[in-house]
């Protein structure tokens, strides 16, 4: 096996993509049609469902992305441990589009401008002895991209407002909730690809350790807070937010009354690729609304090669501080054997000792009239549950076989090692369950490579395919 310094220094360098961007160009118009339907289609649903309160009327009404095509450069090629090809590359789109929103409680709102920069990565696996090689595509961001968007009409008073922060927000979470790393756009290219040989595994855990803060200075105040301050003195109450791509985001305690904070506090991340960003965000808990005191930024890459040791320089609002935080962390390798997952590896809040995967590929025979047929599965696993998209007849699908190809992952903790309960997998038409299986964890763990994966069935004829795998750690060398 590479040691840890072989995997982050693997690349061979990047090369220029003239030849993409020719073919980019050439398939602009095509990709501006797709973009456009899976935009009405995906994007307006959720922007429905989370955009607060008059804003949640918002539909679109013109939707052009224009004529200016994306361009990627610096692309990296090289193959994945699971034999995938892996491609990563630098994407900038400066889009002049034409896009309107309209709501009947908001005034029309237009995006002229579309600014959209980040670094992405495609993955073409798994490939095959048959055309078309290779199986399927799957295209994520390795971190959440940078986007700004230029409004017309009303939406020029908005712009440094609610409605400009509150749409840029709203859209940037949908990216990442569908393709910032760990999640993954999915596009099929042979009908008959296995889900279960597509699906790419995280790499391992980082263990991050917030250790202290040093200089830091209570932020500028305003208003009643300037005058607050000025009558008691003022000592940042500070506390830590890191983020780690799209897992969910992590705070240490607050320590009061401190220019120098000591946390010492660990969480563990899942790691999906080295170049994956660590964010930090040190704030001040302030009664009257907290404020930023600075922000920090490596990646998973600088700090493991760097020992594992990092002291982070803050900037505030783009602007450099005396303030620097010292972090550390350590790499734990995913392996398949029992001894690994073990509670010992996870000695306090917040630490995992493996993880448990479910890759839900397929449901085949269900039951009934199509148009009454909306199938998914639920996935559950003690006090974890889990469920896939349902799916509903459209011309041309099998609603009675239907696809789904979600994968979910469960860290495990200690308790959950020392008292472990069954995986039930449950096929369910709309809130209703037609038909479920338990499977032991004790069958988990006694298989080879600690997995199954088969056709389980559920009752009334159905079967539905399902993998489940458990990993242990090991300190990465």
């Amino acid at each position: 096996m590479a040691s840890l310094v072989e995997h982050l220094t693997a690349s061979g360098g990047t090369e220029s993509a003239g030849f993409l961007n020719d073919i980019i160009a050439q398939m602009w118009p095509n990709i501006c049609v797709v973009g456009s339907r899976m935009t009405k289609e995906i994007v307006e649903p959720i922007l429905a469902s989370t955009l607060p309160g008059p804003l949640a009327n918002l539909r679109f009404v013109k939707l052009d992305l224009g004529k200016i095509p994306l361009q990627v450069s610096a692309v990296d090629t090289h193959k994945t441990p699971s034999g995938a090809i892996k491609l990563d590359m630098d994407l900038i789109w400066e889009g002049q589009s034409d896009i309107e929103l309209d709501g009947s409680m908001v005034p029309k709102i237009g995006i002229e401008k579309v600014h959209l920069k980040g670094r992405l990565s495609v993955l073409l696996g798994p490939l095959t002895d048959v055309i078309p090689i290779i199986g399927a595509a799957q295209v994520a961001f390795i971190n959440p991209p940078e986007l700004k968007l230029d409004f017309t009409d009303a939406a020029n008073i908005a712009d440094l407002g609610v409605v400009s922060k509150t749409v840029r927000k709203t859209i940037l979470d949908i990216i990442a909730s569908m393709a910032v790393l760990p999640n993954r756009f999915l596009v099929k290219l042979d009908a008959s690809n296995d889900y279960f040989k597509t699906y790419q595994p995280h790499l391992g855990v980082l263990r991050l350790t917030i250790q202290k803060a040093t200089g830091i200075a209570g932020p500028k105040k305003s208003g009643a807070k300037r005058l607050l301050s000025k009558i008691v003195k003022d000592v940042p109450d500070c506390y830590c937010k890191v983020n780690v791509g799209a897992e969910e985001e992590w705070r240490t305690s607050t320590k009061k009354n401190k220019h120098d904070p000591e946390w010492n506090e660990t969480h563990d991340f899942l790691v999906t690729d080295y170049e994956q960003a660590i964010l930090l965000d040190i704030n001040d808990d302030d009664l009257g609304g907290d404020d930023d005191i600075g922000d920090g930024f490596t990646t998973i890459k600088e700090i493991l090669l760097a020992g594992g040791s990092h002291e982070l320089s803050l900037t505030h609002k783009g602007n450099p501080t005396d303030a620097r935080v010292s972090v550390h962390a350590q790499f734990y390798n995913f392996v398949s054997e029992p001894s690994a997952l073990s509670a010992e590896h996870s000695q306090g809040e917040g630490q995992i000792c493996g993880l448990a995967t479910v890759l839900v590929a397929s449901a085949l025979g269900l039951q009934g009239q199509r148009d009454e047929l909306n199938p998914s599965i639920k996935v559950k696993w003690g006090a974890k549950e889990f469920q896939t998209a349902a799916k509903s007849y459209t011309p041309g699908t099998d609603i009675f076989n239907p696809s789904f190809d979600q994968a979910f992952k469960i860290p495990i903790t200690r308790d959950m090692v020392d008292n472990p309960a069954s995986f039930r997998i449950a096929l369910m038409n709309k809130t209703s369950e037609t038909g479920a299986v338990d499977i032991p964890f004790a069958d988990v763990l006694g298989a080879p490579g600690l997995g199954v994966a088969d056709g389980y069935d559920v009752g009334n004829g159905a079967t539905v395919r399902v993998s489940i795998s458990l990993r242990g750690l090991q300190v990465a060398q």
